[in-house]
């Protein structure tokens, strides 16, 4: 699973070493991709995980749902992945009273011109944090999410295109609910991963504060020699070669085998869509691609599944009184559906 419980069984995806090569790998936008990670180490110690986890959304062209407790470096990562991509990125506070024009953008009327003109909100960039979108109300979120799946902003009537690549990295507390508006069922569907941002190992904090010890300003990240090693090009290289990895009928069965396993539990309430399932093809894909492979093994599925669906279920409530949480039911799911061999 992606930056979770170390002990939960299945493959381990996104660490460096020998298994991101394979016989497929041959240069190019893998190898500039694969570099990021090393420039955002430069910035950002002990999330590898969560880079992979926005890479994979870059190249499918989805979006990303950050949890994680406040000072994990949620901003510093994004700022440091859109320099060494080459890409304007951007963080938002949402807060109660964020309106749906300081997202997007309204007409302002220019006294010199007598004329109303558009000034961009924010969503104009490529990499958007959202932080705390659930601290907003329903109308801005809708606002934001709207942008997010159209890749288009409309004020009266005119629509306006958004940059590409697009991306928003909208962030979650997992421990302060009041004064929340958590989102709908039908809108975290709109996000193809929810990637946990973890509290770093103490070898990892040690080096933080060594970092910090030794003059690191996480406001400098030209000081901390990041480098740009790949570009919108590269994304969109990338994007068609993941396209092209081959699935064979046995795991396509094996997806949807997993997704229909969801609605069917008596642990969930909600299972997982059909937009779910080629979701997790889509990411399954990008991974067995970024591994060097053309292509999708069981293993790849089992590894993307926790990422790309906890988000998509809900539990019911005499089970998560329990004690049970999402992951835990997918990967009780994961082991009971049979894998092909």
């Amino acid at each position: 699973m992606i930056a979770d419980d170390p002990a939960s069984a299945g493959p381990v995806p996104f660490a460096p070493g020998p298994s991101n090569t394979g016989p497929f790998d041959t240069g190019g936008p893998r190898t500039a991709l694969g570099q990021v990670r090393a420039e955002v180490a430069k910035a950002v110690v002990g999330q590898d995980s969560v880079v992979s986890g926005l890479l994979i959304a870059l190249i499918c062209e989805g979006h990303v749902l950050l949890e994680g407790v406040p000072g994990v470096a949620k901003t510093l990562l994004i700022r440091a992945l859109a320099s060494s991509l080459s890409l304007a990125g951007k963080r938002l506070q949402f807060t109660p009273d964020l309106m749906p024009g300081d997202v997007t953008g309204s007409l302002i009327y220019d006294a010199r011109t007598a004329r109303f003109e558009f000034r961009a909100g924010p969503v104009f960039t490529n990499l958007l944090l959202a932080d705390e979108i659930n601290r907003t109300p329903p109308k801005t979120q809708a606002a934001l999410l709207e942008a997010m799946e159209e890749r288009q902003v409309s004020v009266e009537g005119d629509p306006r295109p958004l940059p590409a690549p697009f991306l928003v990295a909208a962030t979650q507390n997992p421990v302060e609910y009041e004064g929340t508006y958590p989102l709908p069922e039908a809108q975290l569907d709109r996000f193809m991963l929810k990637l946990t941002v973890p509290l770093p190992e103490r070898a990892d904090e040690i080096s933080i504060l060594d970092r910090h010890a030794a003059g690191f300003d996480p406001r400098d990240l030209a000081a901390a020699g990041i480098s740009r090693v790949a570009g919108p090009a590269d994304l969109v290289a990338a994007r068609d070669e993941a396209r092209k990895v081959h699935l064979t009928a046995e795991v396509t069965g094996y997806i949807v085998d997993i997704c229909r396993a969801t609605r069917i539990s008596p642990s969930l309430r909600l299972g997982v869509s059909p937009r779910g399932a080629t979701a997790l093809l889509a990411t399954s894909r990008a991974w067995a691609w970024l591994s060097g492979r053309d292509y999708v093994t069981p293993d790849d599925v089992k590894a993307l599944a926790g990422p790309t669906l906890r988000h998509r279920i809900q539990l019911r409530p005499e089970v998560e009184l329990d004690g049970a949480t999402a992951d835990g039911v997918l990967q009780g799911l994961l082991a009971a559906v049979p894998v092909p061999r």
